[in-house]
C-alpha cells in the first residue's frame, strides 16, 4: 500500500490542482482509479490510453486542448521517454500511480512515481486499491472492488463490501471467484466491455459514473446508461462464442494452451483471465492479430521474467506486467518466434 506520506503527497497534488488530467489504463483498474480520483476532488478531465502511441497522438492532443495544470497518469506500465519530456518542456507536473513492476531507471528523475513495489514494506496492489487509500469515501467502496477483482487481487475491504451488498457479493474470498460469479463481477464485465466502445460512448459512459453513487445504478438499464449496456451484451455475445472456441480448441493435456485469433474485438486479456481461472495450473498465452500486430496476454505462475526472456531481439516487441500476468505487444510476423522462445523457456 502506499505510505501516509505518499497518500498525503498525492492528496496535495489533487487538492491543489485546478484543471487535472487523467490518462489511465484501458481496463476497470484503470478506469475505477480514475473515476475514484475524480470523485475525491469533484473536476478534472480524463482519458483511457490503450497503447504506447497514445500518449504521443491522444496525449499529446488532450494536453493542448486543456491545458491542464497536473497530470496523473494511473496503471500504465510504460510511458514513452519523449512524451515524458515533452511534458517536461511544457513545464507540467507529473504524478504516476502504478503497481506494475518496472525498473527504476525507466523513471525520468522530473516524475513524481508512486508504485508500493519501491516501498519498503513491498506491495503490488491494484491501482484502484492505492487510489482507494487516497479517496477513502466508504460509499465509493464499490468501485473500489470493482477495480481490484479485476485485475485478480481480493482487497481486504471486500468483507464491509458484502455486509453492505450481500446481494451483489459471493462467499469467497477468490477475486476470480467474485468477478465471474456475482453482481459486483457483473458490473466489472461490463467496464471492461463498455471501455471497448466508440470514444463517445466511452466518454459518455465515464460522465455517468462520475455521477452515479451506487452500484445498483450500473445495473440498472436505463437512458443514462443504455448504451453502456448495450456494448456490453453485444460484446458478451462475440466473446461467449470466441470462449467456446477457444475451450474446444484447447488440448488440456499440454502445460502451456495457446489461442490465437483475429477480427474487429480485441479481448485477449479477457479471454487469458478467464481461461486462466477455467484452468488455475496452465500457462495461458491468448494472442490477437491485428495486422502489422500482434496484443498477447500471458497468464501463469512466474511467467514474466520467460515473458520479458523471450522478447529480447524482437524488433519493436515491448511487454511487462506481473509475474502471474503479462501483456505484449510486437509485430505479427514474429509471433511464431516469441512463442518458440518461450516454450525453450519453460521446459
Amino acid at each position: 500500500m502506499l505510505t501516509r506520506k505518499q497518500v498525503k503527497e498525492i492528496r496535495d497534488a489533487l487538492n491543489n490542482s485546478a484543471n487535472p488530467l487523467f490518462f489511465f489504463d484501458n481496463d476497470p483498474d484503470g478506469l475505477c482509479s480514475f473515476i475514484l480520483l475524480q470523485k475525491y476532488i469533484q473536476r478534472g478531465k480524463g482519458f483511457p490510453i490503450k497503447s504506447l502511441q497514445d500518449f504521443n497522438d491522444i496525449g499529446l492532443r488532450k494536453i493542448s486542448e486543456f491545458s491542464p495544470d497536473c497530470l496523473f497518469i494511473l496503471d500504465k506500465p510504460v510511458v514513452p521517454v519523449d512524451f515524458f519530456r515533452k511534458t517536461e518542456e511544457m513545464n507540467l507536473p507529473v504524478i504516476w500511480i502504478d503497481h506494475h513492476q518496472i525498473s527504476k531507471n525507466e523513471i525520468p528523475n522530473f516524475i513524481k512515481y508512486y508504485n508500493p513495489l519501491f516501498n519498503r514494506k513491498k506491495s503490488n496492489e491494484p491501482t484502484t486499491a492505492l487510489c482507494a487509500q487516497i479517496n477513502d469515501n466508504k460509499n465509493f467502496a464499490w468501485l473500489a472492488v470493482a477495480g481490484c477483482i479485476s485485475d485478480k487481487f481480493f482487497p481486504k475491504f471486500y468483507r464491509d463490501f458484502r455486509k453492505k451488498y450481500p446481494d451483489l457479493a459471493v462467499d469467497s474470498k477468490d477475486a476470480f471467484d467474485i468477478y465471474y460469479n456475482s453482481e459486483i463481477g457483473r458490473i466489472t464485465r461490463i467496464f471492461s466491455f463498455a471501455l471497448k466502445d466508440r470514444t463517445t460512448n466511452v466518454i459518455n459512459m465515464m460522465k455517468f459514473l462520475s455521477k452515479a453513487n451506487s452500484p445498483y445504478e450500473i445495473l440498472e438499464d436505463t437512458s443514462a446508461n443504455h448504451t453502456m449496456h448495450e456494448r456490453f451484451e453485444q460484446i458478451n455475445s462475440r466473446y461467449q462464442k470466441l470462449l467456446e472456441k477457444a475451450l474446444k480448441n484447447l488440448k488440456s493435456s499440454e502445460k502451456i494452451l495457446f489461442f490465437r485469433y483475429g477480427g474487429d474485438m480485441a479481448v485477449s486479456a479477457d479471454l487469458s483471465n478467464e481461461l486462466s481461472y477455467k484452468f488455475p495450473e496452465k500457462i495461458i498465452i491468448v494472442v490477437y492479430i491485428s495486422e502489422p500486430r500482434a496484443s498477447i496476454s500471458v497468464r501463469g505462475k512466474k511467467i514474466l521474467q520467460r515473458v520479458v526472456e523471450s522478447l529480447k531481439g524482437l524488433d519493436n516487441a515491448t511487454g511487462g506486467g506481473h509475474e502471474d500476468a503479462a501483456g505484449v505487444q510486437m509485430k505479427a510476423d514474429d509471433v511464431e518466434k516469441f512463442m518458440e522462445k518461450f516454450r525453450e523457456l519453460t521446459e
